[in-house]
C-alpha cells in the first residue's frame, strides 16, 4: 500500500468524526489529512503535534465552491449529519445531510477524488415514507450515482459514544441493545470511525454498502498501515 495517501475528512467535530480524526493521525498509510469544519476545533486532536501535514480549512458551507482547491486528495469521508430537533426544521436538516454532502462530493469529483466514503445510516432509503430515512437513502442514491473510483457507504443504526448533550433516548437503547436483534443493535461511534478508516486504507474499486451488523467487527481490529 501507498504511504503517501491523502485523505479529507468533513465533520471532524462530530461523534463519528473526531474518531476518524483521531484513527487517522495515528495511521502512517496516510500522509496528508486535511479536515474542514464550521469552527475551529476545541480540544487539538492527539498526535496532531507528530503530524505536520494535518491542515484544518475552516469552511462556509453555503461559499463551499471557494474551497475547491482543498478538495485536491485521494479520499474523502464525509461525516456529517445533524438531527432535525438540532437543524430547528426539515429544510434545515436536509441542508445539512443532504445539500452539504452532495455538493462536497460533485465538487471533490471535479478535482479527481479517486474515494468517496460516507456516513449514512441504518434504514436509508429513497423510498421510505420515513423522512429521515428518505432524506439519507436518497443521498446515498446520488453519491453513488457519480463515478468516483471507489464508493464506501456505512449504515450504522443507533451511534454510542461521548456526546456533548444528554439523550436520554440513546442510554435506554443502550441498556436495552442485548434484547435487540443484531442488525439493529446501537453501535460506537469508534467502530463505525474503524470501518471509515480500514476502508479507506484498503482503497479497493467499486461500491461497498457496510451495514450496522457488519460495523460492529471492525471494533477493535487492529490496523496494518504497512506496505502490501
Amino acid at each position: 500500500m501507498s504511504l503517501d495517501k491523502s485523505i479529507a475528512l468533513f465533520g471532524a467535530t462530530g461523534l463519528v468524526g473526531c474518531e476518524c480524526l483521531r484513527l487517522l493521525l495515528g495511521d502512517e498509510g496516510f500522509s496528508r489529512v486535511r479536515i474542514f469544519t464550521r469552527r475551529p476545533l476545541s480540544v487539538k486532536p492527539d498526535g496532531a503535534a507528530d503530524r505536520p501535514t494535518l491542515e484544518t480549512h475552516i469552511l462556509d458551507f453555503e461559499q463551499i465552491e471557494r474551497h475547491e482547491k482543498a478538495f485536491v486528495v485521494d479520499q474523502i469521508v464525509c461525516a456529517l449529519g445533524t438531527t432535525i430537533r438540532k437543524a430547528g426544521s426539515r429544510q434545515e436538516f436536509r441542508k445539512v445531510d443532504f445539500d452539504y454532502p452532495l455538493a462536497i462530493a460533485r465538487i471533490a469529483l471535479a478535482q479527481g477524488v479517486r474515494h468517496f466514503l460516507l456516513v449514512s445510516a441504518l434504514g436509508a432509503n429513497a423510498g421510505s415514507r420515513w423522512f429521515y430515512n428518505r432524506v439519507k437513502g436518497e443521498l446515498e442514491a446520488a453519491i453513488l450515482a457519480l463515478p468516483f473510483r471507489s464508493h464506501t457507504v456505512v449504515r450504522p443504526s443507533l451511534l454510542l459514544g461521548k456526546r456533548a448533550e444528554f439523550r436520554f433516548g440513546e442510554k435506554i437503547a443502550e441498556r436495552l441493545a442485548f434484547l435487540m436483534p443484531e442488525t439493529y443493535k446501537p453501535v460506537s461511534a469508534v467502530a463505525v470511525a474503524e470501518a471509515l478508516v480500514a476502508s479507506a486504507r484498503e482503497d479497493r474499486a467499486g461500491k461497498r454498502i457496510i451495514e450496522s451488523a457488519e460495523i460492529q467487527t471492525f471494533a477493535g481490529r487492529p490496523s496494518d498501515s504497512g506496505p502490501v
